[in-house]
């Protein structure tokens, strides 16, 4: 199901909102704690799985 408020974040993005390096966004990635997927050959990541990992943190 597509819903047309469907918000999508870039790795940039996501390096503004948490103040990290995009290293440690794709090390959160690789390891889970940040849901993502690839759109082509560039990572996204969706509105409420921010918000989860922001709600619940990093496990690191």
């Amino acid at each position: 199901m597509i819903t047309k408020d469907l918000k999508l974040y870039t790795i940039d993005e996501i390096t503004q909102i948490l103040k990290v390096t995009q290293r440690t966004v794709y090390n959160y990635i690789k390891n889970g704690t940040l849901k993502a997927v690839k759109v082509g050959k560039y990572w996204r990541v969706k509105h409420e799985d921010l918000e989860n990992f922001l709600t619940n943190g990093s496990q690191e």
